[in-house]
This record gives C-alpha cells, sequence and structure tokens, in this order.
C-alpha cells in the first residue's frame, strides 16, 4: 500500500463519541470480562487477521475444544442404538443435549421435540418432505407454499419438493408481507382446509434485515395472511441466521417449525443442525421412507412397518452424529461462560455495526460522491431490526461499482477476511441490486454461475460485498476494515511502499541476465535467435541450464525507448516501424509457486515447456500450497540440470537437495489432488524431501509431481481450433500451457509505481521486480502496452500458439519474488489503471505441435501476433 495524506471526510470515527452520543448507550464487551483477554486465550490464532464472515461460519474458542477432547478421552461413547453401558451412556447425554437445545430457545420437551440434522438445509428438507401437503384437484386448489424471497437457497429449494407433489409455490416479496401486516384483517380461516405453510427468515443473511417475529402468530392466527388462500396456515421459521448471534424465545414466538444450523453459534461442530417441531405440528407429519432407528418393527418379505412414537426417533433416519450432539454441550457451556448469554452477544455484535455502518456509510469523496453504497432495509435504529452484516459495494468517485472480487483481493492483501457474491440469496441479491430475472439468465448464458468471480457484467454487479460480526469481534476488528478502506480509496498516494514483512531473504542470482546483443549460448556454442528445431534428440542431454533464477533484466534495446504519446497508444494496430517483437526471456517454474527458473533456450513439450509446473508443494493433508497462504515459496530456487536428469532446490540457510526429474512413480505412492477445480493424479516425491520442506517452513509438507500416464485436459474455452480428440492437455498450472507477458506493458505500469528511496529521492519500481511478479514463461519487448490482448494468434519460429485469453491477477503480484515480501500497491494501482479489471498478460495454447523432432523456445526469437480484428499478420 501507498502511504499518503487522508482526503477530508476520511478520518475514523471516535468510538467513545458515538457511544455517548447514541440512546440508549450502546454495550461493548462483556461487562468484566476483557474482551481482548477473551481473544487473545481463546482465538489466538486470529492474531494479524480480520475475520468478518461470521454470518457464513463463527469461530470456535479454544477451551470449547479442550472440553470436548477431554471428555472424549475420559469417557466411552457407543452407538446409541445398542444396549451396552457404553451406549446407554450415548443415549441419556444425547438426550440431555436435546433438553439443552430446548432450554437454549426458551421452550421446554412439553411443547417442542427436537430432530437432528446434518444442517439446517436438511432440516428445511424434511419439512418439505413430511409436511400433510393436499394435492390440488377440480373442487380445491390444495395446499399453497409460500416464500419469502429474502430467503437462502435451501428455502427457495423446498419448491421442487413441494411441485413434485402438485403443489403449488407462491414467492412472496418483504414489502407485501409488510403490507399484510399493516391492514391487519382477517383475509383467512385459522380452523379450514386444506393446509398451507409459509417460510421466513428471522434474518436475512443477506442484509442482516430482522423480520418481525410477530408475523408468527399474526400468520397462524388469520389476522395476516401471505396471499388470500382460504385454509390454515403454518409457519416454518428459518433461524440459521438469527440465533447466532440473537436469543430466539419460542415461548413467545411458537413457530410451528425452526430450523437452526449449531456451527453458526458455536463454531464446532459442523455438519449438525436441528429442526424444532412444535407437539401440536408433529402429529400431522407424513414419513415415507424408514431407516436404521426410526422403526419399532418391520418385515422383510412383506409390507408391515410401524414407526417409533418419539417424532425425534421416527425421523432421525441412521444413528445420528452423536459426538457431534455431545459436543453442543460443550458449546453452550463454553459460550454462556465467556459471554453471559446471548442477549449479551446481540448487544455487542449490533455496537459493532452499528458503529461500522455509521462510519462507513459517512464515507465520501472531494467530489461528494459515496465511497460505499450499502444495501439495507434499516438505518441500524435498533438489534430488533437490524443483525451484524453489513452489505455493500465499493464505488469509484464517479458511482461506479468496483467489482466485488477486486475488493475480495485487496482485503485478502491485509488479512481482512470478508464474503462476497449473492450468499446463497438470490432474491435478495435481485431486489437490492436491481438485477431483473432476465437479467440473472444472461449473466448465466455469459457463464457466471454462483460462488465464481465474475464480479461485474457490462459494468452492472452481479453481487456485492458481506461483512459480519460475531461475539468474539472487537473494535479493532471494525476500524481496521475501516481504515482498509480509507487507505485504499481515500488516500493520495506519495510513493512511499510499505511492505510487509516477512522472514527471508532475496536468492543471489547464479548468473548475469543477458541482454539481446548477447547470443543464447548452450554448451559453448552461440545459437541463432531464430533457430527452434534441432533433429539430434541428444541435445536435450546436453542443453546447459546455467541460467539466472530471478534475473529477468530488461534488454538492451529498450533502456533508451523513448515512449509513447497518447495518439500513438491509442492506435489500434501494430506499427511496423517500431520493430519486431522480440522473446526477451524465458521462464519456467518447475515447483509450483516457488521461484521461476530463467533460461535461454528450452525444450517444449506436449503440455507446455518441459518440467514446468510438474510439480508441487502440498501440506499435510495434501492441499496445494501457493505464496498467498505461504509467501515464503518464492524463496526455494530450483535448477534443473538435464544432462544429469536432477533438479535442485536451494534456500537459504538449507543445504541443497537433489530431486530426480523422472522418479519411479509406479513404485511410489499414488495421490489424488486438485489444481483450480481439476482431479490430478500425483505421486509423493519422497521423505527425504518431505523433511527439507517441513524444516524449511516449520510445518508437515510433501512434494508431489504429476504422473507422466495422467492425462490433464485444459477446458474448452482454450484452444478452440483444436480438433476432435486432440484437447491440449496441462501440467500443474492453473489455466493454460503458457503465459506471455509484454514489456511494454509492465513499463506503462511501472511508471504509475513511483517511490522514494531513503534519501526523499524518486524513484522507479525496479523493472525486473515487476516482471518476476507476473510469473510469466514468455516476456517479449513489444510496442505497445496491452496490444498483446489484441492478438488472437502468434507464431514463435515453427511453434504456434492460440491466444486463450487475459490471466486474471490475484494478490500473488503483490508479493516480491526475491524476498516474499507484500505490498499491495502494485495490485491497487494495476486495478486503477485497468478500469477495475485486473488483467494482466495473456495464455497461450498450443494449436498444433509436432514432437517427431524437439522443439525448442529461444531467447532473441521473432514473435510473429495475428490481430483478432482481421486476422492479419504483422511482421
Amino acid at each position: 500500500m501507498a502511504s499518503g495524506t487522508a482526503q477530508p471526510g476520511s478520518e475514523l470515527l471516535d468510538f467513545a463519541r458515538f457511544r455517548d452520543s447514541s440512546s440508549p448507550r450502546l454495550t461493548y464487551g462483556y461487562g468484566p470480562r476483557s474482551l481482548r483477554e477473551l481473544r487473545e486465550r481463546e482465538f489466538g490464532r486470529l492474531a494479524g487477521t480480520v475475520y468478518l464472515d461470521h454470518a457464513g461460519a463463527t469461530l470456535f474458542p479454544q477451551s470449547q475444544l479442550t472440553s470436548f477432547t477431554n471428555d472424549l478421552l475420559k469417557n466411552v461413547y457407543g452407538n446409541p442404538h445398542s444396549q451396552n453401558i457404553n451406549s446407554r451412556l450415548t443415549h441419556d447425554t444425547v438426550e440431555q443435549v436435546r433438553y439443552r437445545v430446548l432450554a437454549h430457545f426458551h421452550t421446554s420437551p412439553d411443547d417442542y421435540c427436537v430432530i437432528f440434522t446434518s444442517g439446517c438445509t436438511a432440516a428445511l428438507k424434511l419439512v418439505a418432505e413430511a409436511f400433510p401437503w393436499v394435492p390440488g384437484g377440480p373442487k380445491s386448489s390444495g395446499s399453497w407454499f409460500c416464500y419469502l424471497t429474502d430467503s437462502h437457497t435451501s428455502v427457495v429449494g423446498m419448491r421442487e419438493v413441494t411441485k413434485a407433489m402438485n403443489i403449488t409455490s407462491i414467492p412472496v416479496r418483504p414489502e407485501d408481507m409488510q403490507s399484510a401486516e399493516t391492514r391487519g384483517a382477517a383475509s383467512c380461516d385459522p380452523d379450514s382446509q386444506p393446509l398451507h405453510l409459509f417460510c421466513y427468515p428471522a434474518q436475512s443473511n443477506f442484509s442482516g434485515t430482522r423480520y418481525p417475529l410477530s408475523w408468527i402468530e399474526g400468520i397462524k392466527s388469520g389476522r395476516m395472511c401471505p396471499v388470500n388462500a382460504p385454509g390454515k396456515w403454518f409457519v416454518l421459521l428459518d433461524a440459521a441466521s438469527y440465533v447466532s448471534t440473537s436469543p430466539l424465545d419460542l415461548s413467545v414466538y411458537q413457530a410451528d417449525f425452526v430450523s437452526v444450523s449449531f456451527y453458526k453459534i458455536f463454531g464446532f461442530p459442523t455438519g449438525l443442525g436441528a429442526l424444532l417441531v412444535n407437539n401440536r405440528m408433529a402429529p400431522l407429519l407424513r414419513k415415507t421412507y424408514f431407516g436404521g432407528g426410526t422403526a419399532a418393527a418391520y418385515l422383510a418379505g412383506e409390507d408391515f412397518y410401524v414407526p417409533r412414537q418419539s417424532v425425534s426417533e421416527r425421523f432421525e433416519d441412521g444413528t445420528i452424529s452423536f459426538l457431534d450432539v455431545i459436543a453442543l454441550k460443550h458449546g453452550f457451556d463454553t459460550l454462556e461462560c465467556l459471554t453471559g448469554g446471548m442477549e449479551n452477544i446481540k448487544q455487542h455484535t449490533f455496537t459493532l455495526a452499528q458503529y461500522t455502518y455509521s462510519a462507513l456509510s459517512s464515507l465520501r469523496y472531494p467530489n461528494g460522491a459515496p465511497v460505499v453504497r450499502i444495501y439495507s432495509d434499516s438505518e441500524f435504529s435498533s438489534p430488533e431490526v437490524q443483525g451484524p452484516i453489513i452489505n455493500f459495494n465499493v464505488l469509484d468517485d464517479r458511482g461506479n461499482v468496483i467489482g466485488y472480487s477486486q475488493v475480495d483481493k485487496m482485503a485478502s492483501l491485509y488479512n481482512i477476511q470478508v464474503r462476497t457474491g449473492c450468499f446463497c440469496n438470490t432474491g435478495a441479491c435481485q431486489r437490492h441490486l436491481g438485477i431483473s430475472n432476465e437479467r440473472v439468465k444472461k449473466h448465466l448464458q455469459a457463464g457466471h454461475v454462483c460462488g465464481d468471480n465474475i464480479d461485474l457484467i457490462d459494468g452492472q454487479p452481479t453481487g456485492s460485498v458481506r461483512i459480519s460480526f460475531g461475539y468474539m469481534s472487537t473494535l479493532e476488528d471494525a476500524q481496521t476494515f475501516l481504515r482498509f478502506i480509507i487507505a485504499t480509496r481515500l488516500h493520495w498516494p506519495d510513493g512511499q511502499l510499505l511492505p510487509q514483512t516477512l522472514a527471508g531473504e532475496a536468492p543471489a542470482p547464479l548468473a548475469e541476465c543477458k541482454s539481446l546483443s548477447t547470443l543464447a549460448v548452450v554448451d559453448g556454442h552461440s545459437l541463432s535467435p531464430q533457430e527452434d528445431t534441432l533433429a539430434d534428440s541428444g541435445v536435450w542431454d546436453n542443453l546447459s541450464t546455467t541460467m539466472n533464477a530471478v534475473g529477468l533484466c530488461p534488454p538492451v534495446c529498450e533502456v533508451n525507448r523513448s515512449q509513447q504519446t497518447p495518439s500513438e497508444k491509442a492506435e489500434g494496430v501494430l506499427n511496423g516501424d517500431r520493430g519486431p517483437h522480440i522473446v526477451t526471456n524465458i521462464c519456467l517454474y518447475p515447483v509450483k509457486s516457488c521461484a521461476a527458473f530463467e533460461v535461454t533456450r528450452w525444450p517444449v513439450g506436449n503440455q507446455g515447456l518441459l518440467y514446468d509446473r510438474s510439480w508441487m508443494v502440498v501440506n499435510h493433508n495434501g492441499i496445494c500450497l501457493s505464496q498467498k497462504q505461504e509467501p515464503r515459496l518464492c524463496l526455494i530456487q530450483p535448477f534443473i540440470d538435464l544432462q544429469q536428469r536432477i533438479m535442485v532446490l536451494k534456500a537459504k540457510g538449507m543445504e541443497p537437495i537433489e530431486v530426480p526429474l523422472e522418479g519411479n512413480g509406479e513404485r511410489a505412492q499414488i495421490c489424488q489432488s486438485k489444481v483450480c477445480a481439476d482431479r490430478v493424479n500425483t505421486y509423493d516425491c519422497g521423505e527425504k524431501i518431505s523433511r527439507w520442506l517441513s524444516k524449511f517452513f516449520g510445518r508437515e509438507c510433501h512434494l508431489i509431481k504429476q504422473s507422466s500416464n495422467f492425462q490433464r485436459k485444459a477446458k474448452k474455452k482454450h484452444g478452440k481450433d483444436q480438433s476432435p480428440g486432440s484437447t491440449p492437455t496441462l501440467s500443474l498450472v492453473n489455466e493454460a500451457q503458457y503465459l506471455l507477458l509484454n514489456r511494454s506493458s509492465v513499463l506503462e505500469l511501472q511508471q504509475q509505481l513511483n517511490f522514494s528511496d531513503e534519501n526523499g529521492k524518486e524513484k522507479l519500481f525496479p523493472m525486473s521486480d515487476l516482471i518476476s511478479r507476473f510469473r510469466a514463461n514468455i516476456i517479449t519487448n513489444g510496442t505497445r502496452a496491452f496490444e498483446e490482448e489484441k492478438w488472437d494468434e502468434i507464431s514463435i519460429g515453427s511453434l504456434r500458439f492460440q491466444v486463450s485469453g487475459p490471466c486474471h491477477r490475484c494478490q500473488m503480484i503483490c508479493i516480491d519474488q526475491q524476498t516474499g515480501q507484500r505490498n499491495q500497491e502494485v495490485f491497487q494501482k494495476l486495478s486503477e489503471s485497468r478500469k477495475r479489471k485486473v488483467n494482466f498478460g495473456v495464455y497461450l495454447m498450443h494449436t498444433s505441435l509436432d514432437l517427431s523432432s524437439p522443439r525448442f523456445l529461444s531467447v532473441g526469437s521473432q514473435v510473429l501476433p495475428v490481430l483478432k480484428e482481421n486476422g492479419e499478420c504483422h511482421h
């Protein structure tokens, strides 16, 4: 991030004055309990991280896990369906937890029963399947299922179950329910048939709006109805988001069904929810399938089945997750001990939300334009109408939305964790962002699906950013987030770089960079820049590899290169007078996310440069590590010796270690892994290199290599001219076989990244530093910035490549590849200069590749591009 002077109106709202001015005075913390001490003792793992996705999943405290673990170590819990002593202990403990769940919601077994499910979604699905629906017929419209449009996907999905039963589903807008509440006239007969169901969330997981719990009695009594239809209405309350930070009193608000998810409250266990069923409704529920433990008696050879009398036993098919249920007891105990109860959590989290909302909504650009657009149905006036969720989009000073994906990436650079997208609530997203049904369908046709990072289509947002607070959130969390918004939107950069220091130093180069005036040398012989094929395959064994792993120095021909005028930049064609495009650098990255290995000439394989991204480092769970999680990966320098068929890894403080280029994959342990959602077959490179990596990173790590007999096919968007059966294959790269970078594009970015040295003298950001951050395979001298994005294909010697699209950049470009230090300025400036789309460099794929004789890429080779517009090749 560039430091700078804050613009007027960007000062942080004073929290003490804010609390004093509120009426009643807002509550922060938990009385005499120190919130700072609680964070340090229970959530030490959050040090340096601002976690603002509690609506997605809150975090468990250390003492809760310790207490549960001790319980498991001291007791033997058997299957509750057995009759032995240990199983009876399990059964009795589970029943005790049921009472605890009911007590938490201020009710008892006299009024409600608890059905444990795999989550809130499973609870909703159970209601859809078991509700006593009456199909429509000639004399009756039958049952209706109505749901608030501001509902989670899992609620809307219930209509697919009802559709199969010939039940009508009606979406109801929040404003329609508010109108019905205002009218107050009885339009429904609460004692007539058929039976209808209305489902709504106690709290919107999109905006945090808290809908009136009084609707429950109003609907059940017939005073207000979602739609005007004869019959008796029942209410299903989706309480998953609401009860995460607020008490729910079922003795007052007696919904017929209540669905909850426990990890939203405690953080652990995950995959456990419950459906609370009002005992008056329980006898009406229908059950079709019966599983283990749900039958009082049945016959295998005859259609005879009698369900158990207990509602819980009847609907909990199979053995429940009994250890997770037992864990709930420790969750309730710990939460009460740390906070004093849900009412305290409700007040504390609302205070943080109201403060952040007030500060955020007051931020203005110098021209008076707001910095954010907040999506809310309340003014955060009280916790009765608003939960601790703030949903917004960041704007530029002209009112244009900055894509949520970019905001997410920038926030990650500040170690701030937020949630983006539509949050599994398309109805609320459409309503607040003004997205029509037709536009949703067009977005799908354009390739946008739920959960991806396509944040803008035709300049319009497809989603937003959400922050949410939990019971352990602090004022420091809120203010760090606000400072992040101010720093990235309301500071004038003065050029000073402020990287976050990480352990490690720059690796020493092994050889000086070669300029274009020097011919590439292999085995002591000069090579013509145009030479890219050799008939003798033995050259692969004799290829010298003594090149720099991090150099990437600019060629001589660019040192005195004059800058382009604006009119030249605006031209849409290549200008032959500015000289040919030349390959200036070639880099491969043998180990994914580790340092570059730079060469002057290198063999080409059917997956790209030979051994490019053939290996990757994984953690103890087999998950690929990248520099986003472990920046020190860039401090590991790989070197490949084709003659000895080894790769050598070097790092400061470590002895060099050798890895065979072609390990014995048949004898090694084969393992499955994933790269960019693609399944890949790999094998472990052994304990020796695992110990080396584990020592360097201070945690268990392994090196794995893609199996030679595994073919990872490229996505269809790449290699669009490929004939059937010839889909390009990929190594462990993210998206394509090659990444090309244009030095002219880098130069334009460099001119925006000025900084001051220790003497206050303004300097340009080092060119070699910038190039290395983008981790390209092929670097060209170029003639104009970003002209490569207009290319359809290129030729380098006899090799032809299809340009398969731009590279969408992530936070990795903020990591100095020589030190592992972070610098947010690079991503921010690139985002600003590229009009909110952080694209840099283009992907290449082979259009056709004949490997009957060895093929090579060489520094100094000429690049011949073909433009997209007219297909003309410019030499």
